[in-house]
């Protein structure tokens, strides 16, 4: 008889198979597996991020505009995760810009229509990543694959944050409530201060800028969602890892 998998290696194989279009089957769906997910899935970011940089600076050598290069990236970027977390964007966009308690918020948020809020925050965000990445890709190959390897795992990171102790779920269904209150409160400072250092031989003071606008985002947005909502929802997931994502690429650009 085959024996069941652990948690660590469950969670692992979670992370990819509930993240991305990878065709990995994962052993085991449970709380104890979700949690690790969470824990471990920035390093999923790390390598698409690394893939996505390096797609757009392929690009540009081969004398594509960095803004097309970056476009194509993102769309990638999207392609590879289902657009999972853009739709958790949309769906958050939406739900805060009703201006309803939490039970109306949650409704519009389920709801699969595309609102006005949604459609702005998609535009707005997609632009800048892309534009941003685009950006990194003109400067050469170091910088686009470090650069979007650093802001993607920042975006991940960020759902430790929002799975931290204490945080309840919004509702009883859905990632939220599988993941909430599993991670330590240190999980994703750490995570930032790692990905940071990691990154600052190759980007200097870009990276750590990056880290700290990132997390501050992400604390802002998660605090707001949570107060609106009473709890925490898989779109606010995807959510703060595309804002997290967002800030952290024009930061790079900028610093």
């Amino acid at each position: 008889m085959a024996r069941e998998a652990g948690p660590v290696r469950g969670g692992a194989a979670l992370a990819v198979a509930m993240f991305t279009v990878v065709p990995l089957r994962a052993p085991r769906i449970d709380r104890a597996a979700a949690g690790v997910a969470i824990a471990v899935v920035p390093l999923v970011g790390v390598v698409l991020g690394g893939v996505l940089g390096a797609a757009a600076a392929g690009l540009v050598a081969l004398g594509a505009p960095g803004l097309l290069a970056g476009l194509v990236a993102v769309g990638l970027g999207a392609a590879a995760t289902r657009g999972l977390h853009l739709d958790g964007l949309a769906d958050l966009a939406d739900g805060l810009g009703s201006h309803g308690d939490p039970a109306r918020t949650l409704a519009v948020m389920r709801d699969p229509g595309v609102g006005a809020f949604a459609v702005v925050w998609l535009v707005v965000v997609l632009g800048i990543q892309a534009s941003a990445l685009g950006a990194l890709a003109d400067r050469g190959v170091v910088p686009a694959v470090a650069g979007g390897a650093l802001a993607l795992g920042l975006g991940r990171a960020s759902f430790a944050w929002v799975a931290r102790r204490g945080v309840p779920a919004a509702s009883s269904a859905g990632l939220g409530a599988l993941v909430a209150g599993t991670q330590a409160a240190w999980v994703a400072p750490a995570w930032c201060v790692v990905l940071a250092a990691a990154a600052f031989p190759l980007l200097g003071v870009g990276a750590p800028v990056a880290a700290v606008v990132a997390a501050a985002v992400v604390v802002l947005v998660a605090a707001h969602a949570r107060r609106r909502l009473g709890g925490v929802s898989g779109d606010v997931f995807g959510a703060c890892a595309e804002l997290a994502i967002t800030v952290a690429l024009a930061a790079l650009t900028l610093a």
